[in-house]
């Protein structure tokens, strides 16, 4: 095998490393966490029909039980977390679009055009300037019609519908379906491209002098490249619509069509720079196949989502992990030049950038092996179905006395729903508010509401990286009754219990809207990790508090918890 060195290597090296650990990581590094159904906040009033126990609390005592010590409501601990939390969701869904618009111009459709496009403006100006200056109105046209399209998406589906969209079980199966057909495009199955009358049509408008025409060329440039960056952009508005951000899909479309339009402009006015650019060829293919392997393995996580959700049991961890480590090891060995696809030119020899990066990919390959055992592998532990799903565990019993049950039988005997739920880490977990508050009453301990969700990352974060820390777990499994509620489960609730909620005016038919409701009415929250430390009056301990990825920081917030019920 032959080692060499070229500038080619060099921009996969960039690509490969941005990808690897951008890519896949950038639809679920967003900080906005699992959204709640349906739910509109209105004014809480007391004197309302009451038909569920739950119900009744929330609306008979909602001023008096929001209340803490100190006499706050529970609406000063939720409203200014959730706004720095949205803020940092869209900061996330911007990088994210960046990336992909890096990726972008790196396809076949984009990259042979830039030097092409850029040559344009310096030729057909009579100045550096004007050419700069059509340039960059240029790159201003790419970006207005991504934003548009970003703000297409939030109107035609609504705030409301972009909130459901992240728990709701159809749409879920479609994205996974939808970023299959992308993944099977970029690995050279077919091409996805838009009517060729859209495409001419737009052409023939590009033909118009005067900044019309530069507009028009812009539109030219998304319709052609659509084949390559469709199944990119698709990926991104999947993913910025399920964050819940109403602004989500504008701004992530307004990464993407930043990156994509900065180098015309910086080509514009340094034209000398192009001399620099690798020549086209059979790299910028593998560009595409890399991101196919990328997209594959992100489709599961969606897949993942609607099993967990309608409790099908099909997808558990050790299942999710042998569809990951085949493809990123098939990716690997793609990189080695040991696998091939229809559209690829012959591999004569082995950069060492490109070595350097199926070094990177096997080994991470190699990583998740042990998960199969039940390795915890914390550094992608948010993506993976919970730690309970696995069958074959030897890792959890490391931290609770060597008990192997993923729902370990307590004196009091078996919890309500525990057939349908799993209690992370073995811990002594309550899945229904009332029966946890019984038990929290008759033991004499506090009570830790966690508000969690099936496809909330945030979540399992949280379960594998700070509460398996020794001082936490301790005080989580001796001095706390722990109510886990799923807002996003579909498992409808007994005829008996379904109810039409108070606080929203919608009917309640499943646990999820149960839960989620409850959250809404009682704590105006509506994200999730939310974790709420209560007393046995049901009032506020501390400062409810979402995902806090600091060990030592949740344990002070569960130390001051417990130290206001003991006073």
């Amino acid at each position: 095998m032959t080692f060499k060195y070229d500038q080619t290597s060099l921009k996969t090296l960039v690509l490969g490393l941005l990808l690897l650990f951008c890519s896949v990581t950038t639809a679920f590094s967003q900080q906005a966490d699992t959204a709640i159904n349906d739910l509109e906040f209105t004014e809480i009033k007391e004197e309302v029909p009451v038909k569920d126990s739950i119900t009744a609390t929330v609306v008979v005592a909602a001023k008096d039980s929001l209340k803490g010590k100190d006499g706050l409501l529970a609406k000063d601990a939720s409203t200014v977390a959730p706004a720095q939390e949205e803020k940092q969701g869209l900061t996330g869904i911007f990088i994210a679009g960046f990336i992909g618009g890096l990726a972008a111009l790196l396809m076949p459709c984009i990259f042979p055009m830039l030097p092409l496009t850029v040559s344009f403006f310096t030729k057909g100006s009579q100045t550096k300037g004007k050419a700069v200056s059509r340039a960059a109105f240029y790159g201003l046209s790419i970006i207005v019609i991504y934003v548009v399209l970003g703000l297409l998406v939030t109107v035609i589906f609504g705030a409301d519908a972009l909130n459901s969209l992240s728990t709701n079980g159809i749409f879920n199966f479609l994205f996974f379906i939808l970023l299959l057909i992308f993944a099977v495009s970029f690995l050279g199955a077919f091409e996805i491209t838009l009517p060729s009358s859209w495409v001419n049509k737009m052409d023939a408008n590009s033909d118009k002098g005067g900044l019309a025409g530069l507009f028009f060329m812009a539109g030219t440039l998304a319709l052609v490249s659509f084949s390559c960056t469709g199944p990119i952009i698709g990926t991104l508005l999947v993913q910025a619509a399920t964050s819940g951000a109403l602004l989500g899909p504008a701004i992530g479309m307004f990464g993407f069509s930043f990156a994509l339009a900065i180098p015309f402009a910086l080509f514009a006015l340094f034209p000398s720079w192009l001399s620099a650019l690798p020549k086209s060829g059979g790299w910028l293919n593998s560009v595409k196949v890399v991101l196919g392997f990328l997209e594959l393995a992100l489709a599961m996580k969606f897949l993942s989502n609607v099993d967990l959700a309608y409790h099908w049991n099909w997808f558990d961890r050790e299942v999710f992990l042998v569809l990951w480590i085949v493809i990123f090891g098939l990716m690997g060995l793609y990189l080695l030049g040991k696998l091939k696809f229809s559209h690829d030119s012959p591999v004569n020899f082995i950069s060492v950038p490109r070595l350097m990066i199926s070094v990177v990919v096997l080994s991470f390959t190699v990583y998740m092996i042990p998960g199969l055992w039940g390795a915890p592998l914390k550094s992608i532990s948010a993506f993976l179905p919970p730690q309970a799903t696995q069958d074959f565990d030897l890792y959890t019993p490391t931290l609770t006395g060597g008990s192997t049950s993923s729902n370990v039988k307590h004196e009091e005997g078996p919890h309500k729903y525990a057939d349908i739920f799993h209690a992370p880490l073995n811990l002594n977990v309550f899945f229904d508010y009332a029966e946890g508050m019984a038990y929290a009453k008759k033991v004499n301990k506090p009570v830790m509401i966690d508000f969690t969700g099936h496809a909330c990352v945030n979540c399992r974060k949280m379960e594998a990286n700070v509460w398996p820390d020794k001082a936490v777990y301790n005080r989580l499994s001796n001095d706390f009754v722990i109510i886990q509620l799923y807002v996003d489960d579909k498992t409808e609730l007994e005829a008996n219990e379904k109810f039409t909620s108070t606080f929203s005016g919608k009917a309640v038919n499943t646990i999820g809207n149960k839960w989620s409701d409850f959250q809404a009415a009682k704590f105006n929250s509506n994200s999730q990790p939310y974790y709420v430390l209560l007393g046995h009056d049901e009032k506020l301990l501390v400062q409810p508090t979402g995902a806090n990825y600091n060990a030592e920081e949740y344990l002070k917030f569960l130390n001051s918890g417990l130290n206001s019920f003991n006073e």
